[in-house]
């Protein structure tokens, strides 16, 4: 499988691709092949970003970045990484590691080092409201891959510009299908390709580009429970800008009320989780997919600041949280 190939595949085959790639990561490990298992880790990075494992992300991202011995290629990926999810938290120091990125990997002229890095610049000037720099941070790495007819990371760098208020008339054959489908102005078909890959944070992004007022309502929600509060400020926005009023900017009462921050549907997985149920388990009973649990218990862990389910039920009874 050729790199551009491979690296095209991660979003289509997300969840799968994270496997692989730690067991490769293992495997050139144990054979002291350095070189490898860090640029392996780069795109795990960029594969965890996707799946909605946003604090696995930042670890490889920050393993290969600070390694002393790290090849200057296998830097770009993991510091565009960093910087979009900077700028999704509403982070510090967003730029620098963009910029570095950028500078990394102007001199390649290869789409599947320019493109990732194009589109983290895009997205952090979408998430400042900086609108009007998406269309030339985008320009180059677009007619890249377009050349190249990698439909992934054109349709990205697609949707971005299209976010951004550029009017290009792409053929939406050329883009990847949840891609083409938000283009063509069907969000929900969208969101819903994005759940089945398992990518949660480009599903509520797909929402926001919907003209249905539920539609946009739930795109904030899954911001905010994704913990990127300057994205779900800026679909808030847009129902403002509509005449819509009552639309929350933060955590939900309920989530505010108890002491580890966790969200609605998060109660209800912890709840089940101190049942001693399986993800696939609870993903049944709550009519959501196994990848959506997966994304909830890995919150759940996060904020309690626990590393195993047991450990997680015990915080809880600690702390006084009650699901459901």
């Amino acid at each position: 499988m050729s790199v551009r190939f491979w690296c095209a595949a991660l979003l289509a085959l997300a969840t799968a691709a994270a496997g692989y790639l730690e067991a490769g990561i293992d495997f050139c490990r144990e054979r002291d092949l350095d070189s490898w298992w860090l640029y392996m880790t780069g795109w795990l990075a960029r594969t965890k970003l996707e799946i909605g494992e946003w604090d696995a992300a930042a670890d490889a991202a920050n393993t290969v970045v600070r390694h002393p011995r790290v090849a200057v290629p296998s830097r770009i990926t993991p510091l565009a990484v960093l910087g979009r999810l900077r700028a999704r938290r509403g982070d510090s120091d967003v730029w620098s590691v963009l910029d570095e990125a950028l500078q990394l990997s102007t001199g390649t002229a290869e789409v599947q080092r320019l493109a990732p890095v194009a589109a983290a610049r895009a997205e952090a000037r979408w998430l400042s409201g900086e609108n009007d720099r998406i269309e030339e941070e985008t320009e180059v790495a677009l007619e890249l891959a377009l050349a190249h007819a990698d439909r992934w990371s054109a349709g990205e760098l697609c949707a971005w510009r299209r976010r951004g208020g550029v009017e290009d008339t792409p053929t939406l054959d050329a883009l990847a299908e949840p891609f083409a489908l938000e283009l063509a102005g069907e969000a929900e078909q969208a969101a819903a390709r994005w759940r089945s890959i398992g990518c949660p944070y480009e599903a509520a992004l797909a929402l926001a580009s919907s003209d249905d007022e539920d539609s946009l309502r739930r795109s904030v929600t899954e911001l905010q429970e994704l913990g990127a509060p300057r994205a779900s400020a800026r679909v808030a926005r847009i129902l403002r800008e509509r005449g819509i009023r009552r639309v929350s900017l933060g955590p939900r009462a309920s989530t505010r009320q108890n002491p580890a921050g966790l969200t609605a549907r998060e109660l209800d997985v912890l709840s089940l989780l101190g049942d001693g149920l399986r993800n696939r388990e609870i993903a049944a009973q709550l009519f959501l997919s196994e990848k959506t649990v997966d994304h909830h218990v890995s919150a759940i862990l996060r904020k309690l600041g626990v590393e195993s389910r047991g450990q997680a039920a015990a915080e809880a009874a600690r702390l006084g949280i009650n699901g459901r």
